[in-house]
């Protein structure tokens, strides 16, 4: 699957959310999953957002789409997304952000715009091959690793250095 754009450089944006949206179409077809229209919709605001969305501001878009949704309905479509490995949630904003490599294995590691709120999943086999080595060395097995690494991304670092 084609590597998805960052969200603070230049990019057609219609095009990056099309591709999540196909991309997640195709693996729920191959997994046999059912992607709703509910379920499809929460993902598509999710990546036209390209900044990390809670439950209730995607309750709110949806409001403002006519949906009368409530909190178990979208609660219920990111926990789908999420065991899809269509979306990731970033604990520290209790908040979920579309997945640039659905449909592959890999350790969660993002870099958090502490100004801006952009989020960049991070991709980085040989940090994630740290994480693993560090844990055998511990004799511990872990089951899910998500890194989130709070910083500035290049936009504001450019602003901060000007103000």
């Amino acid at each position: 699957m084609p590597e998805h754009p960052l969200p603070y450089r230049p990019h057609n944006h219609d095009a990056c959310v099309s591709q999540a949206l196909a991309d997640a179409q195709a693996i729920c077809r191959k997994q046999n999953a059912r992607l709703t229209p509910i379920r499809e919709r929460v993902l598509e605001l999710i990546w036209q957002a390209h900044k990390p969305l809670g439950a209730y501001e995607l309750l709110a878009r949806l409001g403002e789409d006519g949906q009368n949704a409530a909190p178990p309905t979208v609660y219920r479509a990111l926990d789908f997304l999420q065991q899809h490995g269509l979306v990731h949630r970033i604990a520290s904003l209790n908040a979920f952000i579309g997945c640039a490599h659905a449909g592959e294995y890999h350790r969660g590691s993002f870099l958090i715009c502490r100004d801006c709120g952009t989020v960049l999943e991070l991709a980085c086999p040989e940090l994630n091959n740290a994480i693993e080595s560090a844990a055998r060395h511990q004799s511990f097995q872990p089951e899910e690793v998500t890194l989130e690494i709070a910083g500035l991304c290049p936009g504001c670092q450019q602003a901060n250095h000007h103000d």
